[in-house]
């Protein structure tokens, strides 16, 4: 008898050595991948490369922050047109205006949004084309879309802010989108971009001039 309680004593001795040495798992640890591979998918940067989070337990969508409208100045991370490179995207400074440059907004309300694009893998990144599906929309308080074109939105141009170029890798460049709206869309908006993987970023859009860069778009806006 004592022999067999000896023997399981040791067993258990034994089983509870093993479980103290054997490795903890690293929660949140991103397995190690090629980062400059231009064939990797957004969500896998964000899983294993990002310095911005992406715990690599998350799935693609929550590791990404989908589904969360951000606020001015903050950023996402995009898939480039065709899904090809990766985009950090930070919409900056908002201006409101009537008039800009000669022209005129039809439905009462030019707002002019600046935002920065910067390559974040080894290759070139842009924008997807609007004709795509892709690219940046205004959402209003009650859900209505508008789009680019929207107005005479299209007729107002500066320099500094007009950027449309493929950004380079290790680079980035200014870009702007201008939306012709009536003040009840402009109050409350949202600013809503999709990118090359087809996956929706939503910004909330302050109902004033707001940022940094106010006086210099003003300025460039010629008003």
């Amino acid at each position: 008898m004592a022999g067999l309680l000896l023997t399981a004593l040791t067993a258990s001795g034994s089983r509870e050595e093993k479980a103290e040495t054997k490795p903890a798992a690293v929660k949140g640890s991103k397995k190690k991948v090629d980062c400059t591979d231009e064939n990797l998918t957004q969500a896998e940067w964000m899983q294993s490369c990002s310095d911005e989070g992406g715990d690599a337990s998350a799935g693609p969508e929550e590791a990404a922050g989908a589904g969360k409208d951000m606020t001015l100045g903050e950023s996402a991370q995009t898939g480039g047109d065709e899904g090809t490179g990766v985009l950090h995207i930070t919409p900056d400074t908002v201006v409101f205006t009537k008039k800009s440059t000669g022209a005129t907004a039809k439905n009462g309300l030019f707002a002019v949004v600046v935002m920065k694009d910067k390559a974040m893998t080894a290759v070139a990144a842009d924008e997807p084309a609007p004709v795509s599906g892709g690219g940046w929309q205004w959402r209003t308080p009650d859900g209505e879309t508008i789009g680019f074109d929207s107005g005479n939105s299209s007729t107002v141009a500066f320099d500094k802010y007009d950027g449309a170029d493929p950004v380079q890798p290790g680079s980035w460049q200014w870009r702007s989108q201008v939306f012709d709206l009536t003040p009840a869309q402009a109050k409350g908006g949202t600013l809503v971009y999709v990118d090359g993987d087809d996956q929706a970023h939503a910004w909330k859009m302050p109902a004033t001039d707001s940022g940094p860069n106010v006086a210099d778009v003003k300025a460039k806006l010629d008003f």
